[in-house]
Parts: structure tokens; sequence; C-alpha cells
């Protein structure tokens, strides 16, 4: 019964442990989660710099199996090269060695602690202290970083209970009963077996190594001989949860999961035939040597570096050994997955990644739109009309995908700023999609004046002329804006979308004069009015961009409809632009100008 009592009790502190480290592992990444972007955006093909990255990363989030899943992401979306992730994922495997150390005390329970100022290094003195600390803030802040710190506070307390009470159901057992156990394990095989077991159950090589550590603690009888083939195993078994990930990933996602898996193999072979056979000729370490928590901490580390410092050299042949276990297909070409729900691991990078989508999407349309355009200042070209309906099919299916990404990356907790970001893309892709749409039919009625062999009067050709290049300069503007997030840029959108508005209803105007002097006709008028619409209504999708970008930026909330009218009613600056718009774009100037030629 003691024994059911004493398995019920590990099998608590190991739940609870887990959480902890779940609880905390969030809140770290969603506390750095724009330094983390910006760290990754950073990223080059400099082995050095991204084992840095990788290292920093994994030091902050505390998890080596988070980081290389999304170094797996960025592979299978694109945002990385497969060679880039090689040093990532080796300075991933070596900041997992952070969390050992963490824990080494709580491990320790009491012992090797005693009096003095060094009571002060019992986690019982000041484990407590932070999880007061992070109860307040999460209680009394409402939003933002002090809360996000509260919870890395109590995540971290509850891990250390967890661990305390491992360490605790560990100390039961009998010397003798713990001995016998360990003795087990003196096969390197059994050994290796043993962590890579418990990794691949427990889903964390920081959670194995935290049990390995209890065990340490708890009396003694570990040895060294013992320890170095289990952690051996525990790092090999880690790579389990990337190789999951990438099921369903691209070929270079998958390579991605297969070089983390690949190191981790290598490292095992080369670090303990070097120990076996150097220890076997010099005697460096005596196998029989006991271990505590800390070793554990001391021997998971230098195992890392040692592994890496052998392997590193040869980062480009781990790339070729990925390339090799997965093939390429020549009569399977890849897609690149550009949005990759592994992403979902860091919120803001995955509203990074869409917000480059977006960016993407953005072009697709503007380009669109430019080629409708062109069919009328010169002959109808069929082919420019075919990659117009092949731009907007893209615009589609991207809107699509974007909008189904982003309601299932809202669900997710995340910051303030990223919560904002991802409605003002909910928004964006509704506008820029029907601007492509426009472009579709702004090309079916190019192609009715070309099969029905209508032809416009000169002034209403010159007419639309100036309509065309103010719809060509909103659009670009808009574009612009929208990619180097222009704010200035931006506010000078909606002048320019009222000046278009003039222009559509004198044109309409200007027809209805013209057809009462039977200079055009009804179906003129048609294809005439279906054109304005169109035109006016690029404009207004422009204006809604634009008052996205600004709204959001200046007031850090989504409310267009009152950027628009503070705009109108009350901006000099408006009103300015407006008059400068007018002159630029004016039909009767310009009508005049050519009757006097």
């Amino acid at each position: 019964m003691e024994i059911l009592f004493m398995i019920l009790q590990l099998l608590c502190g190991l739940s609870i442990f887990l959480y902890g480290m779940d609880v905390m592992g969030d809140a770290l990444k969603k506390t750095a989660g724009t330094r983390l972007k910006s760290l990754l955006e950073k990223m080059t093909s400099n082995p050095i710099k991204g084992f840095l990255l990788g290292l920093a990363v994994t030091a902050v989030i505390q998890s080596s199996s988070a980081t290389t899943v999304m170094v797996v992401g960025f592979v299978n979306s694109g945002t990385m090269t497969l060679l880039q992730s090689v040093g990532v994922i080796l300075g991933a495997n070596l900041g997992t060695v952070v969390t050992a150390w963490l824990t080494a005390p709580a491990a320790m329970g009491q012992q090797e602690i005693a009096g003095g100022w060094t009571d002060l290094l019992k986690t019982d003195a000041w484990m407590p202290i932070l999880a007061v600390i992070g109860i307040i803030l999460i209680m009394f802040v409402k939003r933002g970083k002090k809360k996000d710190i509260g919870a890395i506070l109590i995540g971290f307390a509850v891990l250390m209970v967890g661990m305390e009470l491992m360490s605790g159901a560990v100390s039961e057992i009998p010397n003798e009963t713990l001995a016998s156990i360990l003795t087990i394990f003196e096969n390197p095989i059994f050994g290796l077996l043993a962590g890579l077991i418990l990794t691949l159950i427990v889903q964390s090589s920081s959670a194995s190594v935290g049990i390995l550590q209890t065990f340490a603690g708890a009396g003694g009888n570990m040895t060294f001989g013992v320890a170095l083939p289990i952690i051996v195993g525990q790092n090999i078994g880690t790579c389990i949860t990337a190789l999951i990930s990438s099921i369903g990933a691209n070929k270079n996602g998958k390579r991605a999961a297969i070089i983390h898996l690949s190191f981790n193999v290598i490292a095992a072979v080369v670090v303990l035939a070097l120990y076996y056979t150097a220890n076997g000729i010099f005697s460096i370490i005596d196998p029989m040597m006991g271990v505590n928590a800390w070793w554990i901490a001391i021997i998971h580390t230098v195992y890392k570096i040692i592994a890496i410092a052998l392997i590193f050299p040869f980062y480009k042949q781990l790339e070729k050994i990925s390339r090799i276990i997965v093939r390429d297909n020549k009569e399977d070409e890849e897609t690149v997955n550009l949005l990759d729900e592994r992403l979902f691991e860091t919120p803001s990078i995955a509203v990074g990644r869409a917000s480059d989508v977006v960016c993407s999407m953005a072009e697709i349309s503007h380009t669109a739109l430019k080629k409708a355009l062109l069919l009328f200042s010169g002959p109808y070209d069929a082919k420019i009309a075919d990659e117009v309906r092949d731009l907007e099919e893209k615009a589609d299916k991207l809107e699509d995908a974007l909008g189904s990404y982003l309601v299932k990356l809202s669900s997710y907790d995340m910051d303030a700023k990223d919560a904002e970001q991802i409605t003002k893309l909910l928004h964006l892709i509704g506008d820029l999609e029907r601007i492509s749409d426009h472009a579709v039919n702004i090309v079916e009625s190019a192609e009715e004046i070309k099969e029905k062999k209508l032809s416009f009067s000169d002034e209403a050709n010159n007419e639309l002329a100036v309509l065309r290049a103010a719809v060509s300069e909103i659009l670009d503007m808009t574009y612009n804006a929208l990619i180097s997030n222009d704010i200035k840029l931006a506010a000078e959108i909606e002048p320019l979308e009222e000046v278009i508005d003039d222009l559509r209803d004198r044109i309409k105007l200007n027809h209805v004069l013209r057809l009462q002097k039977s200079e055009c006709t009804i179906e003129h008028g048609f294809v005439l009015s279906d054109l304005l619409t169109n035109f006016e209504r690029v404009s207004d999708h422009c204006s809604n961009i634009a008052g996205c970008v600004v709204e959001i930026s200046r007031y850090d909330a989504l409310d267009v409809h009152k950027y628009v009218d503070q705009m109108k009613h009350g901006s000099e600056e408006f009103r300015e632009k407006y008059g400068s718009y007018r002159a630029k774009y004016s039909i009767t100037a310009t009508s005049e100008a050519k009757g006097n030629q």
C-alpha cells in the first residue's frame, strides 16, 4: 500500500510540475513574443547567429521542443531555410539545460543546505514569495505585461512545488530498494532506453531530467555511470515532439525535425563511445562516483556542450543527412505552406506571419487592378484579362486561408496588441479580396466594350482617363501605406477618395447631358455606370484599408467610421489635401484645355 501511495504522490508531483511548466512557458512566450518575432526576423544564413538565437529563444521559453516545433513551422512556411534551421536547432538543444539548473534546488529537498545564509537557498525560503507576488499581479492587474509576469511567477512556483512532491515521494523509498532499482540501469543500453522511454511518455526532456534529479537527490544512491546514459537517452526522446509536429509538413519541414533527431542520435553515439573508450584507457571519471541533482545539471550541460562542439562544424552534413532520409520526389512538386498552424505555439510570430501573407495578398490585388486598368489605355489584350482572373483566384484562396487561420489563432492566449492586429487583418483581407473582384468586373466591362464595338466620345474618354489616374494613385498610396505601415501616407487617402466620389458624380451628370444631346446612347450608359461603380467601390475599399492602418496605430482600437468622420469634419489637413487633389483631377480644366487644342 505504501508503494501505491508513493507512486501516486510521484505522479501527482509530475502532473503539477508539467502544469507549472506549461503555465510558465505560455506566459514567457506571450511576454517575450514581440522580441522573439524581432529576433527571428533578423535570422541570416550565419550558423553562429542562428545558434545564439536558438539558445536565447529556448532559454526564454524554457522548452527546446517548443523551439524546434517553431523551427519546423518556419521551415515549412518558407520563413527560414533548412540550412538556417540547423544552427537554431543546435542552439535550442543547449538552451534546454537552463531548466535543470532551476529545478536542482527543489530536487535536493533540504539536503546539503544547513544553517546561516545558506537557508536562503532553500526553495521554502523564496518560492512562497514568488507565489504571493504572482497571485497579486494576476488578481489585481487587469491586463498587460505585469499580469503575464504574475503568470510566470505562479507557473514557476507551481513547477517547484511539483518538483518537491516528486522529491518527497522518492525520498520515501528505502535506500536499499532505491539502490536495487538503480542497479538495473548500470547497463548503458538499459539506461539509454530508460531515458528515451521516460521522455517519450512525459513529452518533455526538462520534466524527465527533473525526475532523474529527484532520484539523484534521494539519498545519493545514483552514480555517474547510471546517470550519463539516462541523460543521453532523454535527449533523444525529446525529438519525438518535433517529429510528431512534422506530420503534415512539407519535405523541408520534415527535414528540420530529422536534423533535430540526427544531431541527438549522432551525439549519443559519439559522446558515449568517446567516454567509454577514454575512461577505459585513462580512468577519467569513476563510473561509481555518486551524483546528486546538481551533478545531473552539470552532466546535462557538459554533455550538450561537448556534443555541439564536436558536431557543429559539420552542420552542413546534418542538412545533407536530412535530405538523404527525406528525399525529393520529382513527380510531386512541393508548395510552401505559408500559413503553418505550428506557429500558433507562439501567437505573436503567427500574427507576424499572417501579416506578411496579407501584404502578399495586397500585392496580388494591387497588381490585378493595375492590369485591369491597362485594358483602357490601349488595345484590348486577352492575355492581360486572363492574368487578372488568375490573380483574383489567388486572392480568393488567400482570403479563405487567412480567414480560417486568423480565426483559429484568435482563440489562443496572446497580448492585446496581437489581438488587435488579428482584428485589423480580418478587416483588411475582406477589402483586399473585394478590390480583386472589382478588377475582374472592370475586365468584364472592357470585354463588353470590345464585343459590342462601343466607342465613347472623346470627352467621355478624357473623363474616364482622369478618373482612372485618380484610382491608380489611390491604389498605389494604399498599397504602400499598408506594406510600410505609413500612417502619414494613409491619412492622405481619404481626401482623394472624396475627390473620386466627386468625379463619379460629375461624369454621371456629363453623361446625362450628352445623352440629352444624342451624343451617346443608353447602351454606353450601362457600361459607363458599371465602370464608375467599380472605380468608386475600389476607392471605398482603399479608404477602409487606410482607416484600418491609421486607427489601430493611433487609438489601439478599430473604429474606421470614427476615423473617417474626424478626417472629414475636423481636419484642416483633410481640407488642404482635398483641395489639392481636386485641382489635380479636374475634369472641367482638362476638358477646356482639350477644346482649345
